[in-house]
Formats: C-alpha cells, sequence, structure tokens
C-alpha cells in the first residue's frame, strides 16, 4: 500500500537541495532548514526529516537508506503471503489426511 504524500518528490528533492547548498550561509543546519521551510511553506520538522533521509541515502549519515526501506518491505510482504500459503497448505493437508484414513472416526 502506497502513502499518499502532500508533497511531490520533485518539491521535496528542490527543499533538501536548498537545505544542503544554503547551510553553509547560517550557523547551523537548523537555522537553514527553517529559512527553507518558510520560504518552500513546509514545516520545519518534515524537511528536516527529508534532509536526514537525503544524508542516509547519500551515505553521509548511518541509518537504512530508502531504498534498502522499500527491500525490507517488500521481503516482509512477501514473508507474510508464504506463511498465509504455509497455514492453508498445513489446514488442506490435515483435512485430506483424515479423508484418506482407512479407519473409522471414533464415536
Amino acid at each position: 500500500m502506497t502513502r499518499r504524500t502532500k508533497y511531490s518528490r520533485e518539491v521535496r528533492e528542490r527543499a533538501v537541495e536548498l537545505v544542503l547548498e544554503r547551510q553553509r550561509e547560517y550557523d547551523s543546519q537548523w537555522e537553514a532548514i527553517c529559512s527553507v521551510a518558510a520560504k518552500v511553506n513546509v514545516s520545519t520538522e518534515t524537511l528536516r526529516k527529508w534532509v536526514r533521509q537525503a544524508e542516509t541515502d547519500a551515505g553521509v549519515r548511518p541509518g537504512v537508506s530508502t531504498a534498502e526501506q522499500e527491500r525490507i518491505r517488500e521481503l516482509e510482504r512477501e514473508n507474510r503471503e508464504l506463511r498465509r500459503a504455509n497455514e492453508i497448505l498445513k489446514a488442506a493437508s490435515a483435512f485430506f489426511a483424515r479423508e484418506l484414513d482407512p479407519r473409522p472416526p471414533r464415536s
């Protein structure tokens, strides 16, 4: 299930790019984030998260990259499907084992 966002990818990328370009003009990255957030009309916390994720994706900051997150999400989905299929197969094999059992049912 895809999460819908209020902001397009282009807006996010441009806002992060502005922060990274302009952070040298400010005393801290946070001040640059506050400035750009006001100009782009995005909350400072949202922009801060975008910047942190961009730094992680670039390898500047430790953490799980966007590509790795997507791969983990896909593997978890596949794992859920396989577990569900296993449960169905177990139930089916138990059902057919009872059906094919030559012994009469107990009363």
